[in-house]
């Protein structure tokens, strides 16, 4: 293992002693394909390396998840951001934790984006990455709209520590969304954005997650054996407040 500078966490993927929940995840993760994710792939060059840290932890309240692929309590939940509608890029959406990598985070094709993925989500939400154990890497995708080259990264949040927005410039929200609700068919639509994109997108936690990070969470609903039959047709446009 080698220490990532800046983040107090050492730089593994291992999934030694994941949760049996988690299995499905860490399963999809060495075979899946980048066309299997998303139709937006990275360019031959160009494009700014990032990267996000899908976070799985096990929520305080107890509850059956919907479908019995999730099983019973504790409640898997994912960690999500609410980006400041200040910032240029993806502006007061839902998200993962992430951004660009930085040059002291190392080498874009080796560690780098392990590293990134962690400091990110300490600084935009408190993380202690101690606590975080990498189980798996997914292929690059790209962000049209922005550019980015983004390596999403799997966590399990071993070591659970406080949360909460650092700096309200960048975040405005910290939560965390049980995977029940996620996979829930009431929680579920396809969002109509006026471009003329449509796209999976999930209203949880008071949130409309819509764009690259609803695409994501719809394909690891899928590929971890968790989706539940939703329906496609029925659509919510994108600013829609209130219940689908």
């Amino acid at each position: 293992m080698t220490q990532a500078r800046g983040t107090g966490a050492e730089v593994a993927v291992s999934r030694a002693g994941l949760p049996g929940w988690l299995g499905p995840v860490a399963d999809a993760a060495q075979g899946i394909r980048p066309e299997q994710l998303s139709r937006f792939l990275p360019p031959a060059a160009g494009g700014r390396q990032s990267a996000v840290l899908i976070l799985f932890g096990e929520g305080q309240a107890a509850g059956e998840a919907p479908g019995q692929a999730l099983g019973t309590a504790p409640a898997p939940d994912l960690l999500l951001i609410e980006r400041s509608a200040a910032l240029r890029s993806h502006a007061g959406q839902p998200s993962f934790p992430g951004g660009a990598l930085d040059p002291e985070d190392g080498d874009p094709d080796g560690d780098g984006p392990l590293r990134a993925a962690l400091r990110e989500a300490r600084e935009e939400t408190g993380l202690d990455p101690a606590g975080v154990q990498l189980f798996g890497v997914l292929p690059r995708l790209y962000i049209p709209v922005s550019s980015f080259v983004v390596t999403p990264v799997l966590g399990w949040w071993r070591t659970p520590s406080p949360v909460g927005v650092v700096d309200p410039a960048e975040t405005a929200r910290v939560f965390r969304v049980p995977l029940a609700d996620l996979t829930d068919p009431a929680n579920r639509a396809t969002l109509v954005h006026p471009s003329g994109f449509r796209g999976p997108a999930f209203l949880v936690q008071d949130a409309l997650v819509w764009g690259f990070t609803a695409g994501l969470i719809d394909k690891i609903l899928h590929f971890a054996g968790w989706e539940l039959p939703w329906d496609e047709e029925r659509t919510v446009p994108l600013g829609r407040a209130g219940q689908l």
